[in-house]
Protein backbone atom coordinates (compact mmCIF):
# COMPACT_ATOMS: atom_id res chain seq x y z
CA UNK A 1 0.00 0.00 0.00
CA UNK A 2 1.34 3.89 -0.15
CA UNK A 3 1.68 5.94 2.37
CA UNK A 4 1.73 9.30 1.87
CA UNK A 5 2.92 11.74 4.81
CA UNK A 6 3.60 15.19 3.86
CA UNK A 7 6.26 17.20 5.23
CA UNK A 8 5.99 19.47 8.08
CA UNK A 9 6.81 22.62 7.41
CA UNK A 10 7.39 23.73 11.31
CA UNK A 11 9.97 21.03 11.98
CA UNK A 12 12.41 22.15 9.66
CA UNK A 13 15.20 24.48 10.16
CA UNK A 14 15.95 27.88 7.99
CA UNK A 15 17.18 26.58 4.83
CA UNK A 16 14.58 23.61 4.60
CA UNK A 17 17.08 21.02 6.69
CA UNK A 18 15.37 18.80 8.72
CA UNK A 19 15.66 19.59 12.58
CA UNK A 20 17.17 16.31 14.78
CA UNK A 21 13.12 16.39 16.49
CA UNK A 22 11.78 15.92 13.00
CA UNK A 23 14.32 13.52 12.00
CA UNK A 24 12.87 11.69 15.32
CA UNK A 25 9.49 11.61 14.68
CA UNK A 26 10.11 10.57 10.94
CA UNK A 27 11.99 7.78 12.26
CA UNK A 28 9.35 6.69 14.85
CA UNK A 29 7.13 6.34 12.23
CA UNK A 30 9.06 5.12 9.72
CA UNK A 31 9.39 2.46 12.41
CA UNK A 32 6.12 1.78 13.48
CA UNK A 33 5.11 1.93 9.57
CA UNK A 34 8.06 -0.99 8.88
CA UNK A 35 6.50 -2.61 11.95
CA UNK A 36 2.69 -2.80 11.21
CA UNK A 37 3.26 -4.01 7.32
CA UNK A 38 6.37 -6.48 8.92
CA UNK A 39 9.06 -5.25 6.57
CA UNK A 40 7.03 -6.74 3.40
CA UNK A 41 7.56 -10.41 2.40
CA UNK A 42 10.78 -10.79 4.20
CA UNK A 43 9.98 -9.74 7.60
CA UNK A 44 8.81 -12.00 10.55
CA UNK A 45 7.73 -8.78 12.97
CA UNK A 46 4.24 -8.08 13.96
CA UNK A 47 2.67 -6.26 16.50
CA UNK A 48 2.00 -8.82 18.75
CA UNK A 49 5.74 -9.09 18.91
CA UNK A 50 7.68 -7.97 22.17
CA UNK A 51 8.87 -4.19 22.28
CA UNK A 52 11.65 -3.28 24.30
CA UNK A 53 11.55 -0.61 26.68
CA UNK A 54 13.65 2.34 26.06
CA UNK A 55 14.93 4.60 28.65
CA UNK A 56 13.27 7.36 27.13
CA UNK A 57 9.70 5.44 28.29
CA UNK A 58 10.26 5.54 31.84
CA UNK A 59 13.26 8.00 32.44
CA UNK A 60 11.29 9.53 35.33
CA UNK A 61 10.88 6.19 37.21
CA UNK A 62 15.23 5.64 36.73
CA UNK A 63 17.78 6.13 39.17
CA UNK A 64 18.81 9.74 37.33
CA UNK A 65 15.38 11.02 38.95
CA UNK A 66 15.48 9.74 42.25
CA UNK A 67 14.93 12.92 44.65
CA UNK A 68 18.32 14.10 45.68
CA UNK A 69 17.80 12.98 49.50
CA UNK A 70 17.04 9.33 48.40
CA UNK A 71 20.66 9.55 45.53
CA UNK A 72 22.78 11.24 49.02
CA UNK A 73 21.16 8.06 51.13
CA UNK A 74 21.98 5.70 48.76
CA UNK A 75 25.46 7.36 48.30
CA UNK A 76 26.15 7.69 52.05
CA UNK A 77 25.70 3.78 52.48
CA UNK A 78 27.90 3.30 49.56
CA UNK A 79 30.34 5.18 51.11
CA UNK A 80 30.54 2.93 54.76
CA UNK A 81 30.41 0.25 52.30
CA UNK A 82 33.87 1.55 50.65
CA UNK A 83 35.27 2.50 53.55
CA UNK A 84 34.63 -1.02 55.07
CA UNK A 85 36.31 -2.92 51.89
CA UNK A 86 39.62 -0.77 51.94
CA UNK A 87 39.48 -1.21 55.83
CA UNK A 88 39.92 -4.84 55.80
CA UNK A 89 42.95 -3.98 53.44
CA UNK A 90 45.24 -2.30 56.16
CA UNK A 91 44.04 -3.08 59.33
CA UNK A 92 45.62 -6.56 59.24
CA UNK A 93 48.47 -5.01 59.75
CA UNK A 94 48.60 -4.59 63.02
CA UNK A 95 47.68 -8.22 63.73
CA UNK A 96 51.12 -9.04 62.61
CA UNK A 97 53.24 -8.97 65.41
CA UNK A 98 50.48 -11.05 67.68
CA UNK A 99 50.18 -13.70 64.59
CA UNK A 100 53.96 -13.99 64.64
CA UNK A 101 53.83 -14.37 68.15
CA UNK A 102 51.89 -17.43 68.28
CA UNK A 103 51.99 -19.12 65.04
CA UNK A 104 56.18 -19.04 65.40
CA UNK A 105 56.68 -16.85 61.63
CA UNK A 106 58.85 -14.17 61.14
CA UNK A 107 57.01 -10.64 60.65
CA UNK A 108 57.47 -10.49 57.29
CA UNK A 109 56.20 -13.94 56.15
CA UNK A 110 52.99 -12.83 58.10
CA UNK A 111 52.97 -9.80 55.92
CA UNK A 112 52.17 -11.71 52.96
CA UNK A 113 48.27 -12.38 54.24
CA UNK A 114 48.41 -8.25 53.61
CA UNK A 115 49.93 -8.81 50.41
CA UNK A 116 47.45 -12.06 49.66
CA UNK A 117 44.47 -10.04 50.32
CA UNK A 118 45.13 -7.14 47.51
CA UNK A 119 46.68 -9.33 45.10
CA UNK A 120 43.25 -11.29 45.26
CA UNK A 121 41.56 -8.09 45.89
CA UNK A 122 42.60 -6.59 42.54
CA UNK A 123 41.44 -9.57 40.86
CA UNK A 124 38.11 -9.54 43.13
CA UNK A 125 37.38 -6.29 41.41
CA UNK A 126 37.50 -7.10 37.97
CA UNK A 127 35.59 -10.62 38.56
CA UNK A 128 32.54 -9.15 40.64
CA UNK A 129 32.30 -5.74 38.40
CA UNK A 130 30.90 -7.10 35.60
CA UNK A 131 28.28 -9.32 36.66
CA UNK A 132 27.00 -5.98 38.32
CA UNK A 133 26.00 -5.06 34.63
CA UNK A 134 24.37 -7.94 34.14
CA UNK A 135 22.43 -9.06 37.51
CA UNK A 136 22.24 -5.73 39.34
CA UNK A 137 24.44 -3.30 41.64
CA UNK A 138 22.51 -4.77 44.71
CA UNK A 139 22.57 -8.48 44.25
CA UNK A 140 26.34 -8.78 43.86
CA UNK A 141 27.32 -6.02 46.43
CA UNK A 142 25.20 -8.43 48.76
CA UNK A 143 26.98 -11.50 47.61
CA UNK A 144 30.53 -9.57 47.78
CA UNK A 145 29.71 -8.44 51.58
CA UNK A 146 28.09 -11.79 52.37
CA UNK A 147 31.53 -13.46 51.19
CA UNK A 148 33.84 -11.30 52.80
CA UNK A 149 32.39 -11.68 56.34
CA UNK A 150 32.32 -15.09 56.12
CA UNK A 151 36.11 -15.41 54.89
CA UNK A 152 36.90 -13.67 58.28
CA UNK A 153 36.46 -16.24 60.34
CA UNK A 154 38.89 -18.83 59.14
CA UNK A 155 41.20 -15.83 60.25
CA UNK A 156 39.96 -15.03 63.70
CA UNK A 157 39.85 -18.63 64.82
CA UNK A 158 42.79 -19.91 62.84
CA UNK A 159 44.52 -22.48 64.35
CA UNK A 160 47.90 -22.32 62.14
CA UNK A 161 48.95 -19.59 60.07
CA UNK A 162 47.87 -21.94 56.79
CA UNK A 163 44.72 -21.01 57.75
CA UNK A 164 44.99 -17.23 58.09
CA UNK A 165 46.27 -17.19 54.26
CA UNK A 166 43.43 -19.32 52.89
CA UNK A 167 40.70 -16.54 54.33
CA UNK A 168 43.05 -14.01 53.27
CA UNK A 169 42.85 -15.22 49.32
CA UNK A 170 39.46 -15.69 49.40
CA UNK A 171 38.28 -12.83 51.22
CA UNK A 172 40.25 -10.38 48.63
CA UNK A 173 38.60 -12.19 45.88
CA UNK A 174 35.66 -12.09 47.44
CA UNK A 175 35.44 -8.61 47.66
CA UNK A 176 33.87 -6.16 44.52
CA UNK A 177 35.72 -2.91 45.03
CA UNK A 178 34.82 0.41 44.37
CA UNK A 179 34.75 -0.69 40.53
CA UNK A 180 30.86 -1.46 41.90
CA UNK A 181 30.34 1.36 43.66
CA UNK A 182 31.44 3.93 41.48
CA UNK A 183 29.55 2.32 38.53
CA UNK A 184 26.26 3.26 40.68
CA UNK A 185 27.34 7.02 40.88
CA UNK A 186 26.80 6.68 36.82
CA UNK A 187 23.46 4.91 37.86
CA UNK A 188 21.62 8.21 39.32
CA UNK A 189 24.28 10.99 37.50
CA UNK A 190 24.35 11.83 34.21
CA UNK A 191 28.29 13.18 33.28
CA UNK A 192 27.33 16.55 33.64
CA UNK A 193 27.01 16.54 36.93
CA UNK A 194 27.93 13.01 38.97
CA UNK A 195 31.59 14.85 39.97
CA UNK A 196 30.23 15.89 43.57
CA UNK A 197 29.28 12.35 43.73
CA UNK A 198 32.55 10.91 42.35
CA UNK A 199 34.76 13.21 45.08
CA UNK A 200 32.38 12.26 47.46
CA UNK A 201 33.03 7.93 47.14
CA UNK A 202 36.79 8.52 46.49
CA UNK A 203 37.14 10.00 49.27
CA UNK A 204 35.55 6.67 51.37
CA UNK A 205 38.36 4.77 49.31
CA UNK A 206 41.51 6.60 50.12
CA UNK A 207 40.01 7.32 53.36
CA UNK A 208 39.46 4.01 54.35
CA UNK A 209 42.68 2.64 54.04
CA UNK A 210 43.85 5.12 56.68
CA UNK A 211 41.38 4.22 59.05
CA UNK A 212 43.00 0.72 59.52
CA UNK A 213 45.85 1.87 61.02
CA UNK A 214 44.73 4.49 63.07
CA UNK A 215 42.46 2.10 64.99
CA UNK A 216 44.57 -0.87 64.62
CA UNK A 217 47.17 1.20 66.86
CA UNK A 218 44.41 0.95 69.74
CA UNK A 219 43.50 -2.31 68.76
CA UNK A 220 47.45 -3.81 68.83
CA UNK A 221 48.17 -2.64 72.00
CA UNK A 222 45.04 -2.98 74.09
CA UNK A 223 43.46 -6.29 72.38
CA UNK A 224 44.82 -9.63 70.94
CA UNK A 225 45.33 -9.62 67.42
CA UNK A 226 42.45 -11.99 66.83
CA UNK A 227 40.13 -9.12 67.61
CA UNK A 228 41.97 -7.26 64.49
CA UNK A 229 39.81 -9.45 62.76
CA UNK A 230 36.43 -9.33 64.71
CA UNK A 231 36.60 -5.56 64.58
CA UNK A 232 37.04 -6.08 60.84
CA UNK A 233 33.65 -8.31 61.00
CA UNK A 234 31.68 -6.19 63.30
CA UNK A 235 32.25 -3.29 60.85
CA UNK A 236 31.60 -5.35 58.05
CA UNK A 237 28.12 -7.21 59.14
CA UNK A 238 26.78 -3.84 59.70
CA UNK A 239 27.26 -2.60 57.21
CA UNK A 240 26.48 -5.15 54.81
CA UNK A 241 23.07 -4.93 56.93
CA UNK A 242 22.64 -1.19 56.22
CA UNK A 243 22.88 -1.67 52.51
CA UNK A 244 20.74 -4.52 52.96
CA UNK A 245 17.98 -2.25 54.12
CA UNK A 246 18.68 0.72 52.83
CA UNK A 247 19.85 0.36 49.44
CA UNK A 248 17.65 -0.03 46.26
CA UNK A 249 18.65 -1.45 43.42
CA UNK A 250 19.98 1.31 40.67
CA UNK A 251 21.51 -0.13 37.82
CA UNK A 252 19.59 0.92 34.68
CA UNK A 253 19.11 -2.11 33.50
CA UNK A 254 17.90 -3.45 36.06
CA UNK A 255 15.32 -1.12 36.70
CA UNK A 256 13.57 -0.95 33.39
CA UNK A 257 12.99 -4.86 33.37
CA UNK A 258 10.99 -4.56 36.74
CA UNK A 259 9.13 -1.51 35.05
CA UNK A 260 8.15 -3.37 31.92
CA UNK A 261 7.11 -6.35 34.09
CA UNK A 262 4.88 -4.01 35.98
CA UNK A 263 3.04 -2.28 33.00
CA UNK A 264 2.66 -5.93 31.51
CA UNK A 265 0.98 -6.64 34.57
CA UNK A 266 -0.83 -4.36 34.78
CA UNK A 267 -2.19 -4.46 31.35
CA UNK A 268 -0.88 -0.85 30.49
CA UNK A 269 1.31 -2.11 28.05
CA UNK A 270 0.65 -6.11 27.32
CA UNK A 271 3.66 -6.27 24.32
CA UNK A 272 6.77 -4.39 26.60
CA UNK A 273 10.06 -5.71 27.93
CA UNK A 274 12.74 -4.80 29.53
CA UNK A 275 16.28 -5.08 27.63
CA UNK A 276 16.85 -8.71 29.38
CA UNK A 277 13.70 -9.80 29.01
CA UNK A 278 13.95 -10.10 25.24
CA UNK A 279 16.87 -12.20 25.47
CA UNK A 280 16.20 -15.74 26.52
CA UNK A 281 18.15 -16.84 29.71
CA UNK A 282 20.31 -19.83 28.11
CA UNK A 283 21.01 -17.18 25.30
CA UNK A 284 22.43 -14.60 28.06
CA UNK A 285 24.11 -16.85 30.25
CA UNK A 286 25.84 -19.35 28.05
CA UNK A 287 29.27 -20.36 28.50
CA UNK A 288 30.52 -17.84 26.11
CA UNK A 289 28.23 -14.72 27.35
CA UNK A 290 29.80 -15.87 30.67
CA UNK A 291 33.25 -15.72 29.47
CA UNK A 292 32.34 -12.72 27.56
CA UNK A 293 31.05 -11.15 30.84
CA UNK A 294 34.24 -12.17 32.80
CA UNK A 295 36.52 -10.78 30.72
CA UNK A 296 35.20 -7.60 29.56
CA UNK A 297 37.25 -5.33 32.70
CA UNK A 298 40.41 -7.64 31.33
CA UNK A 299 40.21 -6.70 28.12
CA UNK A 300 38.84 -2.90 28.45
CA UNK A 301 42.42 -2.67 30.16
CA UNK A 302 44.14 -4.17 27.75
CA UNK A 303 42.68 -2.63 24.35
CA UNK A 304 41.14 0.69 25.65
CA UNK A 305 43.78 3.08 25.89
CA UNK A 306 42.03 5.52 28.19
CA UNK A 307 41.87 2.44 30.41
CA UNK A 308 45.41 1.48 30.14
CA UNK A 309 46.72 4.70 30.32
CA UNK A 310 45.10 5.98 33.21
CA UNK A 311 44.76 2.56 35.40
CA UNK A 312 48.34 2.45 35.01
CA UNK A 313 49.10 6.11 35.80
CA UNK A 314 46.56 5.91 39.10
CA UNK A 315 48.05 2.19 39.68
CA UNK A 316 51.77 3.19 40.12
CA UNK A 317 50.60 6.41 42.25
CA UNK A 318 48.60 3.99 44.78
CA UNK A 319 51.83 1.87 44.90
CA UNK A 320 54.31 4.59 45.61
CA UNK A 321 52.23 6.06 48.44
CA UNK A 322 51.70 2.87 49.75
CA UNK A 323 55.45 1.82 49.83
CA UNK A 324 55.99 5.14 51.04
CA UNK A 325 53.22 4.80 54.67
CA UNK A 326 55.07 1.04 55.07
CA UNK A 327 57.99 3.36 56.22
CA UNK A 328 56.12 5.26 58.88
CA UNK A 329 57.18 2.62 61.76
CA UNK A 330 60.81 2.94 61.07
CA UNK A 331 61.03 6.52 60.91
CA UNK A 332 58.66 7.16 63.94
CA UNK A 333 60.12 5.38 66.23
CA UNK A 334 63.60 7.60 65.78
CA UNK A 335 61.14 9.75 67.68
CA UNK A 336 59.99 7.09 70.29
CA UNK A 337 56.71 6.68 68.77
CA UNK A 338 55.01 4.37 70.69
CA UNK A 339 52.33 1.59 69.11
CA UNK A 340 49.52 4.32 69.24
CA UNK A 341 51.54 7.20 68.29
CA UNK A 342 52.37 5.39 64.79
CA UNK A 343 48.89 4.36 64.19
CA UNK A 344 47.88 8.37 64.78
CA UNK A 345 50.85 9.52 62.17
CA UNK A 346 48.95 8.46 59.76
CA UNK A 347 46.28 11.42 60.66
CA UNK A 348 48.05 13.66 58.16
CA UNK A 349 47.59 11.75 55.17
CA UNK A 350 43.58 11.43 55.91
CA UNK A 351 43.82 15.22 56.55
CA UNK A 352 45.58 15.95 52.62
CA UNK A 353 42.55 13.72 51.61
CA UNK A 354 40.02 16.24 53.43
CA UNK A 355 42.08 19.36 51.71
CA UNK A 356 41.91 17.63 48.47
CA UNK A 357 38.25 17.12 48.90
CA UNK A 358 37.80 20.24 50.21
CA UNK A 359 40.00 22.20 47.19
CA UNK A 360 38.20 20.19 44.55
CA UNK A 361 34.85 21.84 44.85
CA UNK A 362 35.88 25.14 42.82
CA UNK A 363 37.48 23.21 40.16
CA UNK A 364 34.19 21.36 39.71
CA UNK A 365 32.16 24.41 39.20
CA UNK A 366 34.22 25.90 37.04
CA UNK A 367 34.58 22.49 35.02
CA UNK A 368 30.71 22.52 34.86
CA UNK A 369 30.63 26.22 33.61
CA UNK A 370 32.93 25.44 30.87
CA UNK A 371 31.43 21.99 29.97
CA UNK A 372 27.82 24.56 29.74
CA UNK A 373 29.66 26.94 27.96
CA UNK A 374 31.28 24.97 25.23
CA UNK A 375 28.77 22.01 24.41
CA UNK A 376 30.08 20.65 21.51
CA UNK A 377 33.87 20.99 22.41
CA UNK A 378 34.96 17.51 23.57
CA UNK A 379 37.83 18.41 25.11
CA UNK A 380 36.13 20.99 27.37
CA UNK A 381 33.62 18.26 28.22
CA UNK A 382 36.32 15.31 29.17
CA UNK A 383 39.77 16.38 29.14
CA UNK A 384 39.17 19.13 31.53
CA UNK A 385 38.14 16.53 34.38
CA UNK A 386 41.72 16.60 34.57
CA UNK A 387 42.74 19.99 34.36
CA UNK A 388 42.90 20.49 38.02
CA UNK A 389 45.41 17.85 38.52
CA UNK A 390 47.81 19.96 36.31
CA UNK A 391 47.85 21.86 39.51
CA UNK A 392 47.86 19.11 42.19
CA UNK A 393 49.60 16.09 40.57
CA UNK A 394 52.92 17.68 41.54
CA UNK A 395 52.14 17.58 45.29
CA UNK A 396 53.39 13.58 45.20
CA UNK A 397 57.55 13.98 44.13
CA UNK A 398 57.44 17.51 46.45
CA UNK A 399 55.65 15.57 49.61
CA UNK A 400 57.85 12.66 48.91
CA UNK A 401 60.88 14.72 48.44
CA UNK A 402 60.20 16.79 51.03
CA UNK A 403 59.40 13.75 53.50
CA UNK A 404 62.40 11.66 52.64
CA UNK A 405 64.43 14.82 54.28
CA UNK A 406 62.56 15.15 56.86
CA UNK A 407 62.21 11.72 58.04
CA UNK A 408 65.98 10.99 59.29
CA UNK A 409 65.15 11.60 63.28
CA UNK A 410 66.06 14.36 65.51
CA UNK A 411 67.15 16.58 66.02
CA UNK A 412 64.85 17.36 62.89
CA UNK A 413 61.01 17.53 64.25
CA UNK A 414 58.81 15.43 63.26
CA UNK A 415 55.68 17.57 62.62
CA UNK A 416 57.98 18.48 59.48
CA UNK A 417 57.55 14.97 57.78
CA UNK A 418 53.80 15.14 58.81
CA UNK A 419 53.29 18.26 56.77
CA UNK A 420 54.64 16.44 53.66
CA UNK A 421 52.60 13.53 53.95
CA UNK A 422 49.20 15.73 53.80
CA UNK A 423 50.69 17.10 50.43
CA UNK A 424 51.13 13.51 49.46
CA UNK A 425 47.46 12.78 50.51
CA UNK A 426 46.58 15.87 48.32
CA UNK A 427 48.13 13.98 45.26
CA UNK A 428 46.87 10.51 45.78
CA UNK A 429 43.34 11.68 46.12
CA UNK A 430 43.34 14.33 43.04
CA UNK A 431 44.59 11.03 40.91
CA UNK A 432 42.48 8.84 41.92
CA UNK A 433 39.51 11.35 41.30
CA UNK A 434 40.72 13.20 37.70
CA UNK A 435 41.09 9.62 36.49
CA UNK A 436 37.86 7.59 37.90
CA UNK A 437 35.78 11.36 37.35
CA UNK A 438 37.09 10.80 33.28
CA UNK A 439 36.77 6.93 33.06
CA UNK A 440 32.76 6.90 34.76
CA UNK A 441 32.02 10.36 31.87
CA UNK A 442 33.66 8.17 29.29
CA UNK A 443 32.38 4.41 30.15
CA UNK A 444 28.85 5.45 31.62
CA UNK A 445 27.17 2.58 31.94
CA UNK A 446 30.15 0.22 31.52
CA UNK A 447 32.22 2.21 34.14
CA UNK A 448 32.24 -0.51 36.63
CA UNK A 449 34.22 -2.82 33.90
CA UNK A 450 36.55 0.44 33.34
CA UNK A 451 36.88 1.02 36.72
CA UNK A 452 37.83 -1.93 37.48
CA UNK A 453 41.04 -1.71 35.51
CA UNK A 454 41.91 1.56 37.57
CA UNK A 455 41.09 -0.80 40.73
CA UNK A 456 43.22 -3.98 39.72
CA UNK A 457 46.14 -1.52 38.80
CA UNK A 458 46.12 0.04 42.16
CA UNK A 459 45.33 -2.94 44.24
CA UNK A 460 47.65 -5.44 42.24
CA UNK A 461 50.67 -3.28 42.55
CA UNK A 462 50.30 -2.16 46.01
CA UNK A 463 49.91 -5.69 47.18
CA UNK A 464 52.86 -7.28 44.88
CA UNK A 465 54.80 -3.94 47.06
CA UNK A 466 53.57 -4.89 50.51
CA UNK A 467 56.35 -7.84 51.38
CA UNK A 468 59.55 -5.74 49.84
CA UNK A 469 58.19 -2.58 51.42
CA UNK A 470 60.24 -3.36 54.40
CA UNK A 471 63.40 -4.50 53.21
CA UNK A 472 63.27 -1.53 50.71
CA UNK A 473 64.12 1.16 53.13
CA UNK A 474 66.18 -0.74 55.52
CA UNK A 475 68.73 -2.13 53.10
CA UNK A 476 69.17 0.69 50.52
CA UNK A 477 71.20 3.70 51.16
CA UNK A 478 73.74 2.82 54.06
CA UNK A 479 73.15 5.16 57.06
CA UNK A 480 70.90 7.25 55.49
CA UNK A 481 68.71 4.61 54.34
CA UNK A 482 65.27 6.00 55.02
CA UNK A 483 65.60 9.44 53.34
CA UNK A 484 67.93 7.32 50.23
CA UNK A 485 65.24 5.36 49.65
CA UNK A 486 62.12 7.92 49.32
CA UNK A 487 64.38 10.00 46.92
CA UNK A 488 64.03 7.07 44.76
CA UNK A 489 59.96 6.90 45.23
CA UNK A 490 60.93 10.70 44.62
CA UNK A 491 62.70 9.99 41.33
CA UNK A 492 59.39 7.60 39.67
CA UNK A 493 56.75 10.23 40.85
CA UNK A 494 58.42 12.45 38.53
CA UNK A 495 58.00 10.32 35.56
CA UNK A 496 54.80 9.83 36.68
CA UNK A 497 53.21 13.34 37.34
CA UNK A 498 54.76 13.62 33.21
CA UNK A 499 52.15 11.36 32.31
CA UNK A 500 49.27 13.76 33.59
CA UNK A 501 49.96 16.23 31.49
CA UNK A 502 50.68 13.82 28.29
CA UNK A 503 46.83 12.50 28.90
CA UNK A 504 45.53 15.83 29.59
CA UNK A 505 46.82 17.25 26.18
CA UNK A 506 46.15 13.86 24.22
CA UNK A 507 43.14 12.71 25.64
CA UNK A 508 41.52 13.69 22.53
CA UNK A 509 43.63 11.10 20.44
CA UNK A 510 43.44 8.25 22.98
CA UNK A 511 39.70 8.70 22.61
CA UNK A 512 39.21 8.15 19.18
CA UNK A 513 41.61 4.83 19.77
CA UNK A 514 38.95 3.78 22.12
CA UNK A 515 36.13 2.15 20.01
CA UNK A 516 34.05 1.18 22.98
CA UNK A 517 34.35 4.76 24.44
CA UNK A 518 33.41 6.25 20.99
CA UNK A 519 30.85 3.93 20.83
CA UNK A 520 29.02 4.86 23.68
CA UNK A 521 29.88 9.06 22.89
CA UNK A 522 27.93 8.38 19.48
CA UNK A 523 25.10 6.57 21.19
CA UNK A 524 24.80 9.76 23.94
CA UNK A 525 24.80 11.95 21.15
CA UNK A 526 21.76 10.48 19.46
CA UNK A 527 19.64 10.05 22.72
CA UNK A 528 20.22 13.52 23.26
CA UNK A 529 23.40 13.68 25.81
CA UNK A 530 21.71 11.13 28.20
CA UNK A 531 23.69 8.21 29.51
CA UNK A 532 23.16 4.87 27.48
CA UNK A 533 22.45 1.88 29.72
CA UNK A 534 23.73 -0.78 27.55
CA UNK A 535 26.05 -1.20 24.27
CA UNK A 536 27.18 -4.10 22.21
CA UNK A 537 30.49 -4.79 23.88
CA UNK A 538 32.56 -7.93 23.43
CA UNK A 539 29.26 -9.83 23.25
CA UNK A 540 26.06 -10.16 21.26
CA UNK A 541 24.43 -7.14 20.46
CA UNK A 542 22.05 -5.70 22.77
CA UNK A 543 19.86 -2.70 22.93
CA UNK A 544 21.23 1.37 23.40
CA UNK A 545 18.25 1.74 25.62
CA UNK A 546 17.19 4.74 23.63
CA UNK A 547 14.50 4.90 20.47
CA UNK A 548 18.03 5.04 18.35
CA UNK A 549 18.72 1.58 19.30
CA UNK A 550 14.41 -0.33 19.46
CA UNK A 551 12.70 -0.74 16.43
CA UNK A 552 13.18 2.69 14.67
CA UNK A 553 16.75 4.04 14.34
CA UNK A 554 17.08 7.88 13.58
CA UNK A 555 16.98 8.98 10.12
CA UNK A 556 20.33 8.95 8.51
CA UNK A 557 21.50 6.11 11.30
CA UNK A 558 19.64 3.05 10.12
CA UNK A 559 22.44 0.64 10.80
CA UNK A 560 24.09 -1.01 13.05
CA UNK A 561 21.38 -1.42 15.68
CA UNK A 562 19.39 -4.99 15.61
CA UNK A 563 15.59 -4.88 15.57
CA UNK A 564 13.91 -6.83 18.46
CA UNK A 565 11.48 -9.32 16.62
CA UNK A 566 13.49 -10.11 13.77
CA UNK A 567 15.71 -13.09 13.11
CA UNK A 568 19.46 -12.79 12.62
CA UNK A 569 19.19 -13.71 8.85
CA UNK A 570 16.31 -11.08 8.15
CA UNK A 571 18.28 -8.13 10.01
CA UNK A 572 19.87 -6.77 6.90
CA UNK A 573 17.00 -6.63 4.68
CA UNK A 574 14.96 -4.93 7.57
CA UNK A 575 17.67 -2.46 7.97
CA UNK A 576 17.21 -1.77 4.24
CA UNK A 577 14.04 -1.46 4.15
CA UNK A 578 13.63 0.75 7.16
CA UNK A 579 16.50 3.51 5.24
CA UNK A 580 14.16 3.50 2.79
CA UNK A 581 11.32 4.27 4.49
CA UNK A 582 12.99 6.91 6.49
CA UNK A 583 14.50 8.57 3.24
CA UNK A 584 11.45 8.57 1.19
CA UNK A 585 9.46 10.08 4.38
CA UNK A 586 12.10 13.12 4.33
CA UNK A 587 11.05 13.67 0.45
CA UNK A 588 7.54 13.38 1.12
CA UNK A 589 6.29 10.16 0.33
CA UNK A 590 6.93 6.21 1.45
CA UNK A 591 5.84 3.35 0.31
CA UNK A 592 5.14 0.41 2.36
Amino acid sequence: MDITRPNIASATEPGGAVSDSSSNTKADEAGAAAAASGFGEKGSFSPDERIEITEEDCYDELGFCFSSVKKWTILSIIFLVQVSMNFNTSLYSNAVPGMSEEFGVSKQAARAGAALFLVTYAFGCELWAPWSEEFGRKPILQLSLLFVNIFQLPVALAPNFTSVMVGRAFGGLSTAGGSVTLGMVADMWEADNQQYAVAFVVFSSVGGSILGPVIGGFSEKYLDWRWSIWIQLIFGGAVQLAHLLLVPETRTTIMMNRIAKKRRESGQQPNIYGPDEIRPFKERFSMKEILVVWIRPFRMFLTEPIVLTLSLLSGFSDALIFMFIQSFALVYEQWHFGIVAIGLAFTPLLIGYFLAWFIFIPSIKRNIRQREANPNDEKAQYESRLWFLLFTAPCLPIGLIGFAWTSGGPPIHWMGSMVFQAIVGIANYSIYMATIDYMICAYGPYSASATGGNGWARDFLAGVLTVPATPFFTNIGGERHLEIASTILFSISVLLVGFVYWVYWYGPTLRKRSPFAQQLHQAKEESGGRRMSHVSYGGSTRGMGSRSASYAPKAGNTTGAQLPGIEAKDQNYAQRRLAEISKEQNEGTATV
